[in-house]
């Protein structure tokens, strides 16, 4: 059984098949590669919507898993270029969830969510049997914008240049580190593991999105996306899938650090393809390529220009100088597998 998301063929022919009622104020539904739902709300602004699961991870501890769960669904939320409203969180605890674990949760949930300017509108909590950590419900984002003001990854067009931040496998080499510490401290030093570590403060692209928006939506930047499960490489074939054109790229440009490359070769995952939450693509106007990475660069946030959008189809890669070829994503993100052997091994 796949870990993770479904596949794309499940998406287009099972999910994407059975959407319900059409109606007509749905600019932008469900797709490969499409962070966000917008939806009409009159001649002159329209509704941004976007849903994830709720996570805790108890490595992680308490505070962490709430800032993190939040920046998931506002890392996709802020690819449209504009900052949430409103929150709606319902949470399928284990029937052994502690109350007191929960109450701070909840209020580390609420503390983040006032720092974005989100107000918590609803939502259900209840635990049921079956259920069980690390996945404990879903959260729903949503806010309004001007109807010329957001930009989704079918925005891209021919030309574009692209720009990634921070790097590959963010997510990976941070949440590995607090799960498996001991094993990554006797094989790689506490350098390594306190480096990746401070790695999860930027699991997030809510600021990096924000400040490439300053630039200038649409005139500027055509889109922008986060890197999820399947990392860079994944984002970057869903940007191709989303556009429908062909996304050609230069893998010696991805910035790898030095502890992401150790703990994926620790833990015998390519980085490129590994969960990077807090990566984020952007497809901006070749003209403007520079202005996107000096906003960027000002605002402390390391980015890097690394191909563009071509016509045809698919993602093309290449490495060391050599010839393009077309990318063939893996079935899943070898993130799962590898965090499931770790248990099984005994590693902590």
């Amino acid at each position: 059984m796949k870990l993770g998301k479904v596949d794309e063929n499940f998406l287009v022919n099972v999910i994407l098949e059975n959407l319900g009622a059409d109606r007509e104020d749905i600019l932008v539904g469900p797709g490969p590669g499409l962070d966000n739902t917008v939806i009409a709300l009159n001649g002159k602004e329209v509704i941004i919507v976007t849903s994830d699961p709720l996570s805790f991870i108890p490595s992680v501890g308490v505070a962490n898993s709430a800032w993190l769960t939040l920046s998931l669904l506002a890392s996709d939320y802020t690819t449209s270029g504009n900052m949430p409203e409103y929150a709606f969180f319902t949470f399928n605890l284990p029937p052994d969830f502690e109350g007191i674990i929960l109450s701070r949760y909840l209020k580390a949930l609420s503390h983040e969510c006032k720092k974005l300017g989100v107000n918590i509108a609803g939502g259900h909590t209840g635990r049921y049997p079956g259920c069980n950590l690390t996945i404990v419900g879903a959260g729903v984002l949503m806010g309004k914008a001007k109807r010329n003001n957001f930009v989704t990854p079918s925005m891209a067009k021919e030309g574009d240049s692209i720009i990634i931040t921070k790097g590959a496998a963010i997510a990976s080499t941070a949440i590995l580190a607090y799960s498996f510490p001991e094993t990554i401290r006797k094989a790689l030093g506490e350098k390594i593991l306190e480096g990746a570590r401070e790695m999860l403060k930027e699991c997030s692209t809510v600021r990096d999105a924000i400040v490439a928006s300053s630039v200038g939506l649409r005139k500027k930047v055509t889109s922008m996306h986060d890197a999820t499960e399947g990392g860079v490489l994944g984002g970057l074939y869903e940007l191709s899938k989303a556009c429908g054109k062909a996304v050609y790229v230069n893998l010696d440009k991805i910035p790898i650090k030095n502890e992401t490359e150790s703990i994926c070769k620790l833990f015998s995952i390519d980085p490129l393809v590994s969960v990077s939450e807090g990566t984020l693509i952007i497809t901006c106007k070749e003209e403007y390529q520079d202005e996107v990475l000096q906003s960027l660069e000002k605002n402390y946030i390391f980015a890097s220009a690394v191909g563009n959008i071509r016509r045809g189809q698919g993602l093309w890669i290449r490495k060391d100088g050599k010839e393009y070829h077309l990318f063939v994503p893996p079935e899943s993100d070898p993130y799962w597998k590898a965090y499931s052997d770790a248990i099984g091994r005994g590693w902590k």
